[in-house]
């Protein structure tokens, strides 16, 4: 088996039009969270606060900073994710577009790098 990451991608500011919205949302995600440690592909999961809240660590030649965050200046952030394992990636697309639909948001795939053989 394979992990792939699903990332959750959402605008600043909230991609929920209502509180109504948002709480259907949420329990949409904590179904198919049970569905995928039912079906055994969960590994870790879980939603983070806003990119605000963010801190950058940053070695500057030899010398740590920390600035206020996020890192990048973008409209979108990542929002969520979730560490599955999965047999392929069209098993990982086909959790990803389960989980597309549960927190109405874009869900990007990338597969993990495969551990150096040693």
């Amino acid at each position: 088996m394979k992990q792939y990451m699903l990332a959750v991608h959402g605008e600043e500011g909230g991609a929920y039009e209502s509180d109504e919205e948002m709480q259907e949302a949420f329990k949409a995600v904590e179904e198919l969270n049970a569905e995928m440690q039912a079906k055994g592909v969960w590994v870790f999961g879980g939603g983070l606060n806003p990119p605000s809240t963010a801190t950058v660590v940053k070695d500057q030649a030899g010398d740590i900073t920390m600035t206020d965050g996020p890192y990048l200046e973008a409209k979108e952030h990542l929002g969520g994710f979730w560490v599955i394992n999965a047999e392929d990636l069209d098993a990982a697309l086909a959790w990803a577009s389960k989980a597309t639909v549960a927190c109405k948001g874009a869900v990007e795939v990338r597969p993990f790098q495969d551990e150096p053989e040693g």
